[in-house]
């Protein structure tokens, strides 16, 4: 079902049961349409896999939702852009459709978004799909190389099906990334306010960051950490049914 509030973009999930919710945090250039591997709707399979209704969101300017105008200029992303989603744009989405303590589960920009949301609110678990807890340079590398392929290459034709407003979506992400502002990023402090479990996962061949984003993942709770093989950065797609499974073991005994 598909469910369009005035500001964004929202698929239900429903599975029967009660257990705590999944809510789904997408990348930097991703939305609700985005999560789906080539083979699966990967959101149904983890809900149901995991006995869970789920909620899959798309960020303001991201896929179906609302554009936001002149991102380059007077509405530009600024360095502190994940820190307002996880503490202001999250909890108001959360209190909308009465979401109480979910299990967040984020991929690369959503990753990072579901941890700072667990440092500060009350979550079951998150899940923190190759999440970046500081700025690499590996990271500005592939987004480089990523803007070289929007402006000169197929991405821009491949991301327009999935975005109503696809300059504006890849705009935002790109140019706050390669500012010398973003360089300071760093959420490691804030990580280790959390105390709720944690599943972090990464592709060993991901080129967006280093295997160290999971190993220096450090909370006051219990950090799951798992490394995939064959796998680059985005697990739900490179390895769908092994993250899948990972998943479901993680959450199968939380209350």
């Amino acid at each position: 079902m598909m469910i369009s509030p005035a500001t964004i973009e929202v698929r239900h999930v429903e599975v029967p049961g009660n257990r705590r919710p999944l809510v789904f945090l997408h990348e930097g250039l991703g939305c609700v349409d985005m999560w789906n591997s080539r083979t699966l709707d990967w959101p149904l399979a983890v809900c149901q896999a995991t006995g869970r209704s789920g909620w899959v969101y798309s960020r303001r300017g991201y896929g179906r939702s609302p554009a936001l105008a002149d991102v380059r200029g007077a509405n530009r992303l600024l360095p502190d852009y994940m820190h307002q989603e996880a503490w202001e744009v999250l909890p108001r989405l959360l209190n909308t459709y009465a979401l109480e303590n979910p299990v967040l589960l984020g991929h690369s920009d959503g990753a990072t978004i579901a941890l700072l949301h667990a440092a500060k609110y009350s979550v079951a678990a998150t899940i923190a799909m190759a999440p970046h807890l500081w700025v690499e340079d590996i990271s500005l590398r592939s987004i480089e190389a990523a803007k070289a392929a929007f402006e000169h290459g197929e991405l821009r034709r491949k991301l327009a099906r999935f975005h109503d407003d696809v300059d504006g979506a890849f705009w935002q992400w790109n140019d706050v990334w390669l500012s010398d502002a973003f360089r300071s990023f760093e959420i490691r402090p804030e990580c280790w306010q959390i105390t709720s479990p944690v599943l972090a996962m990464q592709g060993v061949d991901d080129i967006y960051g280093s295997l160290r984003h999971i190993e220096e993942l450090h909370t006051q709770g219990t950090v799951r950490t798992e490394v995939l093989q064959n796998c680059g950065h985005s697990p739900h797609k490179d390895q769908p049914q092994v993250s899948l499974d990972l998943i479901a073991d993680f959450l199968k005994d939380l209350p």
